[in-house]
C-alpha cells in the first residue's frame, strides 16, 4: 500500500491507480498537500468487481474516494470536492467569485464532455477493441473532433495564459492537462500552445510526486 506522509491527518483514502482519471484524484491531493493512503486496484483487473469495493461505488468504476463516513466517486467530482472541503490559501485549485465559478465550471464541463468523452470513444474501439468491438471509422472521427474541440483551449491559453483561469492553477487544469496526456498516447494531434501548456504544467512538483504515486502497484 502506497501511503502519502504529507500532512497529520490521515482519514483519506483514494482507490485505484494506473489511469488518467485516477491520476487526476492523486494530483489534487498532492497540490494541497493532503496525507492520504493509496489502495492501488486497476481497472479492468477484477479488482473493482469484488464486494468491498462494489459497495462503495456499486458502478464498480476507479478512482473512488473516502474521506472519513463520506465516499465520492468520479474524477471531477472527486477533485472538486478535496478543493472545496480543503480550501487552502496558498493553493486554492478553486476560483474567487461568482462570475469566475462559473467560468471554471463551464471549463471542467466542456474538458469533461467534450474532450474526455471522446477519447474514451478512441480508448473503447482502438485500445479496449477486444470488448467494444473495432470502429476505424469512429475512432478517425473522435481524432478529428477532439483536435477541433481542443482549439478553443488552444486559443485561450496562447492568449489569456499561463492556466485556463489565467493566473490561478485550477482543477480545470488538472482535467485538461490529463486529457492531453491522454490524447498523445492515443496518436491524436494536440495544437503548439496546448503543448507548450503542457509542459508547464507537467513541471510542477505535485504533478510530478502524484504521476509516481498514481504508479503504484500492490505489493505481493
Amino acid at each position: 500500500m502506497f501511503r502519502m506522509t504529507v500532512g497529520s491527518i490521515n482519514k483519506l483514502i483514494l482507490w485505484g491507480v494506473g489511469t488518467p482519471r485516477t491520476m487526476r484524484a492523486h494530483w489534487a491531493l498532492h497540490e494541497l498537500s493532503l496525507a492520504y493512503e493509496t489502495m492501488p486496484i486497476g481497472s479492468r483487473t477484477g479488482e473493482t468487481q469484488t464486494a468491498a469495493f462494489s459497495a462503495l461505488n456499486p458502478r464498480q468504476k476507479i478512482p473512488v474516494l473516502q474521506d472519513g463516513d463520506f465516499t465520492i466517486a468520479e474524477s471531477p467530482a472527486i477533485i472538486s470536492y478535496l478543493a472545496e472541503a480543503y480550501k487552502n490559501a496558498s493553493m486554492p485549485l478553486l476560483p474567487v467569485g461568482h462570475n469566475a465559478r462559473a467560468r471554471w465550471q463551464e471549463w471542467s464541463f466542456y474538458i469533461t464532455a467534450e474532450l474526455d468523452a471522446t477519447l474514451y470513444v478512441i480508448r473503447r474501439h482502438s485500445g479496449l477493441s477486444e470488448i467494444y468491438g473495432e470502429a476505424p471509422t469512429a475512432v478517425d472521427a473522435a481524432k478529428t473532433y477532439f483536435v477541433q474541440q481542443l482549439r478553443y483551449a488552444d486559443r485561450v491559453l496562447s492568449s489569456d495564459g499561463p492556466f485556463l483561469m489565467g493566473d490561478d492553477f485550477t482543477t480545470a487544469d488538472i482535467l485538461l492537462v490529463t486529457c492531453l496526456n491522454w490524447a498523445i498516447m492515443r496518436d491524436v494531434p494536440v495544437h503548439e500552445g496546448c503543448r507548450a501548456y503542457l509542459e508547464r504544467v507537467m513541471s510542477r512538483e505535485a504533478y510530478q510526486t502524484a504521476t509516481a504515486a498514481n504508479l503504484a502497484t500492490q505489493k505481493k
